[in-house]
């Protein structure tokens, strides 16, 4: 193998990440139904989200060499999005790492494989995001990777410089061209919703409300 170092991504405007940063990936999930991350990728800690600019890492096997590098080369705002190559065996994230991205102003790590040292990162207060745990580590052994070049996370295909955005129900990219308007529409109808609790809340049923129990006495001849 060898390594590919690409210089850092455009991230995306503050003000579209602070929209994002509300947004829920289950509201973006009624309305679309691609860029979202294999569901067996969750967060290491409960109820934490986060939204940021990708920067992305594809890193082999047993080697965490080009992670190490990457953490010198991460800014505020950043997520970090590793593609592990189809490893599921070694955790490339565990304590040191997390505090490392933390303190580079890193928002969140999503992880393509398992991670480690759960407790730490709880400690450090570091949302991650990964396949679950392994007691099984990398080394350093500079055999090869790439920086912010364009790789396959949790089976999506993750540019530099994409939005990316991160809760408990899972992992949404969103290429930075569209993430305005995803954000707008989310937001939108999460303001709608809160309609529909107060109706519930004053008796009327959501089979009524949402068309289906119409739907359903239609197709029985009872409509």
């Amino acid at each position: 193998m060898s390594f590919v170092i690409n210089a850092m991504p455009a991230q995306v405007p503050a003000g579209i990440i602070a929209k994002l940063s509300r947004v829920e990936t289950a509201t973006v999930g009624h309305t679309r139904h691609w860029g979202f991350m294999d569901r067996q990728i969750q967060g290491v800690i409960p109820g934490k989200r986060a939204a940021g600019t990708a920067v992305t890492v594809r890193c082999p096997g047993q080697d965490s060499a080009i992670l190490h590098h990457a953490l010198g080369m991460l800014r505020p705002g950043d997520v970090l999005v590793v593609d592990r190559m189809g490893d599921d065996r070694h955790a490339c994230v565990g304590g040191g790492v997390a505090l490392a991205a933390k303190l580079a102003g890193c928002v969140a790590a999503v992880v393509d494989g398992p991670c480690t040292d759960f407790s730490e990162l709880r400690m450090h207060d570091f949302p991650v995001w990964c396949r679950g745990p392994s007691p099984i580590t990398t080394r350093v052994y500079a055999i090869g990777g790439s920086i912010n070049a364009a790789v396959g996370c949790g089976g999506v295909p993750v540019r530099p410089g994409d939005a990316v955005v991160l809760d408990e129900s899972g992992v949404l990219v969103l290429p930075p061209e569209e993430a305005e308007a995803v954000a707008d529409a989310a937001l939108a109808r999460q303001e709608r919703e809160k309609d529909l609790w107060a109706k519930l809340r004053a008796g009327a049923k959501i089979g009524e409300l949402s068309g289906a129990t119409a739907k359903i006495l239609a197709a029985m001849g009872k409509g």
